[in-house]
């Protein structure tokens, strides 16, 4: 490669790193996706360090001076496993036989051009929030409304997010209006039962794949990322929690 191709590899390279980081990817599993591909591409020495909000990576081409490239990582990571799927299946198929740098880009280009279809997202949210409301000893009513209030988390997910500054603040009004939701829409029922209703709700919220990868990432290590995530995870589910209460503070109880 020239220095020029370098360079741009290294790009793609990082764009790679950033697409697998956002849709979930624990640090180890991205760190070691780039290594094994810039070795696939013939580097001789490759630097990859990755944090929950940085890349950064130095690629060493055989009798070229090293580059480095850094990407601040701005969005929340995600839990799309389905694009996590095919880009680790990018990853094996270039280990075994590299393409050109130009067929890597498109076919990462293709793969981040899709997006998950909301509709399996609404309904995957409206299963969740209304099994686990019935799994804990809530009724057919209870089911049914905690999915009603599931189709509420969906909207805000999609609408009201953007408009949010960081993942935290969408935790919190997210968990109040849904708590206030669910407290007066069983003012209007005694079938209902609240308390089983936002059980369910508050499992679309928990972040349970976030904690589970800080500890991952802390085990394997990578102390800096597992702790920066870990100290996220507890925030979010605090605010979860500082929502809910406040919700059910301001309806004067569950009871009521």
């Amino acid at each position: 490669m020239e220095e020029t191709e370098v360079s741009h590899f290294l790009h793609i390279l990082v764009r790679m790193g950033e697409a697998l980081q956002n849709s979930g990817a624990e640090v180890f599993r991205v760190e070691d996706t780039l290594n094994r591909i810039a070795i696939a591409y013939g580097a001789e020495d490759v630097n990859v360090f990755v944090i929950t909000s940085s890349i950064v990576v130095t690629l060493t081409m055989p009798s070229l001076p090293p580059q480095t490239e850094t990407r601040r990582l701005r969005h929340a990571a995600s839990n799309d496993l389905l694009t996590l799927e095919k880009l680790n299946a990018l990853s094996r198929r270039i280990c075994t036989a590299p393409p050109s740098i130009e067929e890597f880009q498109r076919q990462l280009n293709a793969i981040l051009a899709q997006h998950p279809d909301p509709r399996l997202h609404l309904a995957g949210s409206v299963l969740a929030a209304s099994s686990f409301a019935i799994f804990f000893g809530g009724n057919l009513w209870d089911g049914l409304l905690a999915g009603g209030i599931a189709v509420l988390i969906c909207w805000m997910e999609r609408y009201l997010s953007p408009f949010c500054m960081n993942g935290v603040e969408f935790q919190f009004i997210a968990s109040f209006l849904s708590g206030v939701s669910t407290l007066l829409l069983c003012r209007f029922g005694m079938q209902f039962h609240a308390d089983k209703v936002l059980i369910g709700i508050i499992m679309l919220l928990i972040p349970g794949i976030m904690l589970t990868n800080s500890i991952r990432d802390i085990l394997l290590g990578d102390i800096i990322s597992g702790s920066l995530r870990l100290v996220e995870a507890i925030l979010m589910a605090a605010t979860l929690a500082l929502g809910i209460m406040a919700a059910i503070w301001l309806m004067g109880g569950i009871s009521a």
